[in-house]
């Protein structure tokens, strides 16, 4: 758990790194905080309306407490153990079998899930996944994940402005670029967002690590999530991800569920918001041994 909460650390420093880097060949300073302002504005708006805007993408509805009270009392149980208000529930109105949480801190949190999902697992098991979803929300995922992609985004709009002082030959104003390789700043234009990519993808795995070993914890039950885990992505794998693919709302959102609805073989796991399945739940397993044969 420590691990991946320094290596989220380490790689929020190296964005960083990359920024300031890429920062200085536009403009120094002023070039820095130019595209810092506007990745601000654009995530922003992301970070305090993304949980209004995914819900209402996905035609959610609260979820009914008549129908779904033991659900409901499960959530607090969690909540109450890992000190965050209990979350809005809501249920989506979608065929694949998943959840999500979203909101931008505790007190503004929702968890989605779909019929689907409640219908597949068990008790034990749908309490591992709800306990992954608390787990974003306790340790602010919604805020670590808008801090990379504000980085990243800001990365990228230097890295467009410096392709542009490639190609037109417009250099900062101090002419410290007067004499450097066009063909070089063209490279690093292009290279050094395809690099924060990288490293915003690799950001989003360690937190779904994080989650999956907090949420683990909080449950006392590693094996149950790891079971849940293997229960959606054999659904996953075996439903009509052909229907996904073609639905822009699975491709714009996959980095929200607890598992990809495209599956591990669908993506390069480099350029997945998901670490693989299998490394999960080995790990999960790994974990319990842990936790009660130490």
């Amino acid at each position: 758990m420590v691990f991946n909460r320094i290596k989220t650390v380490i790689l929020l420093a190296t964005l960083s790194a990359l920024l300031m880097a890429i920062g200085g060949l536009i403009g120094g300073t002023a070039g820095i905080q130019m595209a810092l302002v506007m990745a601000l504005i654009f995530n922003g708006i992301a970070y305090f309306f993304s949980d209004k805007i995914v819900l209402r993408m996905y035609g959610a509805q609260p979820l009914d407490q008549a129908t779904y009270g033991w659900i409901y009392t499960m959530v607090q149980e969690l909540a109450t153990d890992m000190r965050i208000p209990m979350p809005k529930l809501w249920l989506l109105n979608t065929p694949i079998a998943n959840a999500f949480a979203t909101g931008r801190n505790p007190a503004h949190a929702s968890v989605a899930l779909t019929k689907s999902i409640i219908n597949l697992l068990d008790a034990d098991e749908l309490r591992g996944v709800l306990a992954h979803e608390l787990s974003h929300v306790k340790n602010r995922d919604i805020l670590v994940t808008t801090v990379a992609a504000t980085i990243a985004t800001a990365i990228g709009y230097l890295a467009n402005m410096l392709r542009w002082s490639a190609l037109w030959g417009g250099m900062s104003s101090d002419n410290r670029r007067k004499d450097s390789n066009p063909l070089a700043l063209m490279l690093i234009g292009i290279i050094m967002p395809f690099a924060a990519l990288l490293i915003q993808l690799a950001i989003s795995r360690s937190r779904e690590y994080l989650a999956d070993e907090t949420g683990a914890d909080c449950c006392r039950d590693p094996l149950a999530l790891a079971s849940a885990l293997e229960k959606l992505h054999a659904y996953a794998a075996h439903g009509n991800t052909d229907a996904h693919a073609q639905d822009p709302r699975y491709a714009s959102t996959a980095s929200l569920f607890i598992v990809n609805p495209f599956t591990d073989s669908s993506w390069a796991t480099l350029f997945s918001t998901h670490p693989p399945m299998s490394k999960r739940i080995a790990r999960l397993r790994a974990l319990s041994t842990k936790m009660f044969h130490p």
